[in-house]
């Protein structure tokens, strides 16, 4: 997926796939009759599938473009509500401000985009499963067929995955819809536990049906490997301990995969789609929009030669005597991810360096994994792709699953998380923790390692949580004290689960809200 790009085909004319349709009347389409009939036209469609993780240019219902979840939605409409990261002056936006401090509600912008968006992505899977088996070339190649139909499948559970983890119960919907007939958009919502064995099948079949690779311009496409990296991660939040170990250690032994030796080739876009990426958010620079328009948010503005907006930027809280506490001190000096990850001063095109001081002597981080080198002063056009799941995080899954499969954490276990380390250039692991804290520390590992990849809300959320009841236990596990600690008070045991959008629930009487909402 290096070269191609994105199809609208006549998906784009019927926009959003929510309940929020119920109120639109399309104006002109290709009718599905005329539309299925030869290789292109399936391919163009399971294409379609991957269009909602990262498009620069979709729009909403209303018509507006809109942040896509791995093209900035997923910045403003969750990541801003962790320990690492706040919006930064360039984030004017009151929904994403009152979001980012858990003072949002049902109405909130970005609770009804991330909602719209997955089930987009979600009807356009349906439509590819259910129409590809009906042209008639493919029945004449059946592993063609069966490799299209696994990708929508893959793309389909990793939808679900996004919306099972962040409003619950959910409405399960398998098969394409009426638009036309307004009750059949009626959907209840369907239990959390359902949503999640359809998602373990879904990656099952994708696994039977998907290649190991690809070549040339289908390169980033979902693959075996994706399908079972994906699923070792499904039941890790499910705490399915001995399958996730067995899953993502089947990744590990099989050798397909392994890490850059050097952390900062992994967001390089000349290194794309390379040995550690399992799979990715794809973009690419000046094509209609499909840069990737998060590397602008961290880069301070006002600098000559480079447009950035600086809407991205760390918390900062008290620890101690020190008033500007935040992720980036977290690393150890020597840490190889605190150096991409993160700069303190931009050289201009003036050839002065530029920075910003929280205090004498201490210098403002500004995020940098997906910068690119190759696009100049047009941030925006960055053609970093963002890792949805990389071999680092494989290895972080299968140490988590090892220690809690076994009461605290094994050989195996120590070696795996060591190895993440090492790249860093950081110390081995102390031997002889206890579950406890060999759980604390592979947190802290992922925290570190996948930060500014939008992973943090999802793992503040399952820590000790139980997932059917949306990861509430009780304790506030890692949640409550975490978002505490840098004083967003707000947080509370609701917040678990996002709301059900308002819009929704008015258009569609049979669903529910989550408690607390």
């Amino acid at each position: 997926m290096k070269n191609y790009t994105y199809y609208y085909i006549f998906f784009a004319a019927l926009s959003l796939y929510s309940c929020a349709k119920l109120e639109e009347k399309p104006q002109s389409f290709i009718p599905d009759t005329q539309f299925y009939k030869t290789e292109t036209d399936a391919k163009q469609a399971v294409t379609s599938c991957y269009f909602m993780l990262n498009s620069g240019g979709a729009s909403t219902p209303g018509g507006a473009v809109a942040q896509t979840p791995y093209n900035v939605l997923f910045a403003t409409g969750m990541e801003m509500m962790t320990d690492d990261i706040n919006p930064g002056p360039g984030a004017t936006n009151p929904d994403v401000r009152s979001q980012s401090v858990l003072q949002h509600n049902s109405a909130g912008l970005r609770v009804l985009q991330i909602w719209q968006f997955h089930y987009s992505g979600v009807r356009f899977c349906n439509i590819a499963i259910d129409k590809i088996p009906q042209i008639p070339f493919i029945t004449a190649n059946l592993p063609l067929q069966q490799r299209y139909i696994g990708e929508a499948k893959f793309l389909r559970a990793l939808y679900y995955f996004n919306l099972v983890r962040l409003y619950g119960d959910v409405p399960l919907i398998l098969h394409d819809q009426d638009v036309y007939d307004a009750g059949s958009l009626l959907v209840s919502r369907t239990p959390a536990a359902d949503v999640y064995a359809q998602i373990e099948q879904d990656l099952t079949d994708a696994q039977a049906a998907l290649p190991a690779s690809y070549s040339g311009a289908d390169v980033g496409r979902a693959t075996k490997g994706a399908a079972t990296a994906l699923l070792s991660k499904v039941y890790l939040t499910q705490q399915k301990w001995s399958d996730a170990a067995t899953a993502s250690e089947s990744i590990i032994t099989a050798g397909t995969y392994g890490l850059f030796s050097n952390y900062s080739q992994v967001f390089l876009p000349a290194n794309k789609n390379g040995i550690e990426h399992i799979f990715s958010a794809q973009f690419k620079s000046n094509s209609q929009g499909q840069g990737n328009g998060n590397a602008p948010r961290g880069m301070r503005s006002a600098v000559p030669g480079y447009t950035a907006s600086y809407a991205d930027q760390l918390v900062y809280y008290k620890k101690g005597a020190d008033n500007f506490f935040s992720i980036y001190k977290l690393y150890q000096p020597n840490d190889q991810r605190k150096k991409k990850s993160f700069i303190t001063k931009i050289l201009g095109s003036n050839n002065q360096y530029y920075s910003t001081l929280n205090a004498p002597g201490d210098s403002v981080p500004f995020l940098h994994k997906y910068f690119d080198p190759g696009v100049g002063a047009q941030l925006s056009e960055s053609a970093a792709n963002v890792p949805i799941i990389r071999y680092s995080e494989v290895l972080l899954i299968a140490a988590e699953a090892e220690n809690e499969a076994n009461g605290g954490p094994t050989g195996p276990a120590y070696t795996y998380v060591n190895q993440v380390r090492q790249r860093a250039g950081i110390p081995d692991l102390t031997p002889g923790l206890d579950v406890n804290q060999f759980r604390d520390s592979v947190y802290l590992e992922r925290r570190l390692e996948l930060v500014w990849e939008w992973q943090r809300w999802f793992d503040l959320v399952r820590e000790k949580g139980n997932p059917s009841t949306g990861f509430i236990d009780g304790t506030g596990g890692l949640l409550l004290p975490s978002l505490q600690l840098v004083g967003k008070n707000s947080v509370s045991t609701k917040h678990y689960l996002y709301p059900i959008p308002l819009q929704e629930i008015q258009l569609n009487p049979r669903l529910t809200q989550n408690s607390g909402w």
